[in-house]
């Protein structure tokens, strides 16, 4: 393999889907072409394609959803995603592995558990918690590299008016939901003039989000939709579905960007006409400017993949590094591990296999049921059918006998 410190390296990534444009998803997009313009080789890894794989295709980037098609072994597995992670690691045992924790809570981020996995990287400090208080994670091999914005993309904005005329509500989550209604009310009793919506589930979905954010004074958003909008200039109020993390101020973006600007910074509020009031009436446009160049310099892509760059190279020394005895002991603990990573899921494969056995039971049930139910409207049907003859002839019966009564 090409695993000399002078020449362009073959990298992995995987990501649990390649398809609509959300978080993870652009973030192997941004990463892999940026490796791409440093005379790197990244490859992408997905069992689902889409949109972002087409987009990753056109500038000539490598998308598979087949490992098979991979007639070389990469150099490292920059992995993302609990499955798609596996995977690849098990495909390729001889290949170091940097598993990427993206999240708190969802399943996909459950950090996986193998010998060649040689980093745990989280992008903030929650996800360093994670990885911290999974169970064979050693702390020496956690490390966080905090989420960037490509610069060259997003171009600071001209100054902003001290009073806000505008603002862009960004969020793939946001929808015609009480949330909107809320921050809409908020913004005209400000003084707002206009505010829109952009995202997937809006489906006002932005394939360039740098060519509007500029046009917005204030941006309520969360995680890299918030990261880029301050880049670009935006005073930022983060806030989404799950609850108001407030105005980004020079005060706390240190601290938020530790949190990525996410869920754990949203715990200030739920979001309502007052609670979001209360944080427009904090808008500072002059600190809003110096949110924005702390933002540019701290966050800078360029510097970002320069450390993922190092990163990559020391972890492919190291591993050079491990004798032939050591790996001989290495097969069989990746054996070992892959025995235990599927007796722990076993147990979600025969509760699945189960529930869905249960369900055929429930489908055929019901459908005794439905057919039973039919029969009695049968029946039933054909009763009050009889039952209104019965009545109708009665009827003829008793007009008859009046007739000849009266004649």
């Amino acid at each position: 393999m090409g695993k000399s410190s002078t020449h362009g390296l073959r990298i992995l990534i995987t990501n649990n889907t390649l398809g609509g444009r959300a978080g993870s998803e652009l973030y192997v997009r941004d990463l892999a072409l940026a490796l791409l313009k440093q005379g790197h080789y990244p490859i992408a890894y997905s069992t689902v394609l889409g949109e972002v794989a087409e987009e990753m295709r056109l500038a000539t980037i490598p998308v598979i959803d087949d490992l098979g098609a991979l007639n070389t072994a990469p150099d490292l597995i920059h992995g993302q995603h609990h499955l798609e992670t596996m995977m690849a690691a098990l495909h390729f045992p001889d290949t170091p592995v940097i598993y990427v924790c993206h999240g708190w809570s969802p399943w996909e981020e459950l950090p996986p558990i193998l010998p060649n996995i040689k980093r745990y990287i989280a992008v903030d400090d929650l996800c360093r918690e994670r990885l911290l208080t999974t169970k064979g994670i050693k702390t020496a091999t956690v490390d966080v590299h905090l989420n960037f914005v490509d610069l060259g993309r997003f171009k600071l904005r001209s100054p902003r008016p001290q009073k806000p005329k505008t603002a862009l509500i960004f969020s793939n989550y946001a929808n015609e939901s009480v949330m909107l209604e809320a921050i809409r009310d908020a913004c005209r009793q400000f003084g707002i003039e206009r505010i829109d919506v952009a995202g997937g589930g809006s489906g006002k979905s932005v394939a360039n989000p740098e060519s509007i954010l500029g046009q917005y004074d204030v941006v309520f958003a969360k995680a890299r939709c918030a990261l880029e909008a301050m880049a670009s200039g935006c005073t930022v109020i983060v806030a989404d579905y799950a609850g108001l993390g407030g105005l980004v101020t020079t005060e706390n973006v240190a601290q938020m960007r530790r949190l990525n600007f996410g869920a754990r910074t949203m715990q200030t509020a739920w979001i309502s006409k007052e609670t979001i009031l209360d944080q427009l009436n904090k808008y500072n446009s002059d600190d809003a400017h110096q949110v924005s160049e702390w933002i540019r310099n701290d966050a800078d892509m360029s510097l970002a993949i320069t450390n993922w760059i190092k990163l990559y190279r020391d972890v492919i020394a190291n591993d050079l590094l491990i004798s032939q005895d050591e790996r001989t002991t290495f097969y069989a603990t990746q054996l070992d591990a892959t025995s235990n990573y599927l007796r722990r899921l076993a147990p979600i494969i025969k509760a699945r296999g189960e529930s869905e056995s249960s369900s055929r039971q429930l489908e055929a049930e019901l459908a005794v049921i439905r057919a039973t139910l039919h029969q009695r409207e049968k029946e039933i049907h054909e009763i009050y059918i009889s039952r209104a003859w019965k009545a109708i002839n009665q009827y003829r019966k008793i007009r008859a006998w009046l007739r000849k009564i009266r004649g």
